[in-house]
């Protein structure tokens, strides 16, 4: 790995195993060399060994002198590396026709759901095109990108702004659970198939990057572990989290890509941003169903965009060795994957969750002191509606006290009257 080049704009060496690269004084040097080549001069970055009139191996194989900087990934650090141009992946045959396949099968989807829909769209500004746009009935414009092969997580973020800055709700579609893509924008991950398989309309299930909010309230009773106590005991509040449809109670039936592509211009099913509460990462992309979308912003309150600025978590923090430049020229050792594979990023795990204290008791006979997200918590919890919540008679916890199955005792309460 390359671990220095020439700044031919500045006129100086860069040692990208330095905190500061080697130049305390330009603070912003870190952001330009890293900054996208649609945003800056190919030939800003030379290598070391071609500037020196030494033999460059990319040069003498036909290829470029030209560098861009990338974070690799060694031994669970992440240093940056430079790497000779060009850097776009050249996709495989196999991959091309994957890729084709899928978009146009959004396209003739879309169409037959009676959306608009077009293949190669370009942003108005140009900087960005769109595998398929489709458009649905009240303008919403989802913006398709079929992404099987890796692209760098900096490029993801700034196509996905640039799209929502052109109002397109950007969708990408990977195939590999170690796609970068993942979580950096709202994604789904289908299975890797071969393109005849795609082409022929053989059943593409969403894997991952599609979930539901469930709502439960923590009692011995329930299936689902306490948020608070690391799995053991039970807190008597009310948790809720996101999961993957095979994993809800009762289990939700499969997401196809077709269903994504209506529900999604539609506005049945839309992004969300989830920050993650206690975990170094930073957060998860989903489509969620839009209902459970409300109930969640009702339940805690928050409304949370894209992200408009670049993400680092924490499997993308830089680590500087602090070596000696190595002049060298490094091509052929090269390669996006550096020594260690990619981590899994699609894991399938919920998300943190949320919580609330305790299911809220009727408070001094006035059932208006119950807040509006007690309320509706307690609704989802207890699965019934808001009007037939009621103070349990002996304790005083709201509960399912109106309408069908109703009863006048809560379940902890019924359990001690009966011991008594």
């Amino acid at each position: 790995m390359a671990n220095g080049v020439w700044h031919t704009g500045y006129g100086i060496e860069i040692n990208l195993s330095l905190p500061d690269l080697g130049h305390p004084g330009r603070p912003d040097l870190l952001r330009e060399i890293t900054a996208s080549i649609a945003d800056r001069s190919p030939h800003l970055l030379e290598c070391l060994a071609h500037h020196d009139g030494r033999e460059c191996l990319s040069e003498t194989g036909g290829k470029s002198p030209w560098m861009f900087i990338r974070r690799g990934r060694v031994g669970g650090r992440r240093p940056l590396v430079a790497s000779h141009l060009p850097i776009t992946h050249k996709a495989t045959p196999a991959e091309s026709e994957q890729h084709k396949a899928t978009k146009e099968r959004v396209v003739e989807t879309a169409s037959r759901c009676g959306l608009g829909a077009e293949a190669e769209v370009p942003t108005a500004n140009r900087r960005s095109i769109s595998d398929a746009l489709v458009t649905g009935p009240g303008g919403i414009r989802i913006g398709w990108e079929i992404q099987y092969h890796h692209l760098s997580p900096s490029s993801v973020h700034r196509r996905s702004v640039n799209a929502v800055q052109h109002d397109i709700t950007p969708l990408w579609v990977a195939k590999d659970r170690t796609a970068s893509l993942i979580d950096r924008a709202p994604w789904a991950r289908v299975d890797d198939m071969p393109w005849k398989d795609i082409a022929g309309g053989k059943e593409m299930v969403i894997r991952g990057g599609y979930r539901h909010l469930q709502v439960w309230k923590c009692v011995p009773s329930s299936n689902r572990h306490c948020l608070l106590s690391d799995g053991a005991g039970h807190c008597d509040g009310v948790h809720s989290d996101w999961f993957v449809p095979a994993l809800c109670e009762p289990e939700k039936k499969a997401v196809h890509l077709e269903d994504l592509v209506l529900e999604s211009a539609t506005g049945e099913s839309v992004p969300v941003y989830v920050p993650n509460r206690g975990s170094g990462r930073a957060g998860r992309h989903m489509w969620v169903p839009s209902a459970d979308c409300e109930r969640w912003r009702e339940l805690i309150g928050e409304k949370e965009p894209l992200p408009d600025a670049p993400v680092q978590e924490g499997d993308d923090e830089i680590t500087f060795a602090e070596q000696g430049l190595d002049r060298a020229c490094r091509a052929g050792e090269e390669g996006w994957f550096v020594s260690d594979a990619r981590p899994i990023r699609d894991l399938g795990q919920p998300t943190g969750g949320f919580t609330l204290p305790r299911m809220p008791a009727h408070r001094s006979g006035n059932p208006m002191l119950i807040t509006a997200v007690e309320r509706t918590a307690a609704s989802a919890a207890l699965g019934c509606p808001p009007w037939e919540l009621g103070p349990c008679t002996e304790c005083g916890q709201l509960m399912r006290r109106y309408g069908r199955d109703a009863a006048m005792f809560c379940g902890v309460c019924r359990a001690v009257l009966n011991d008594r």
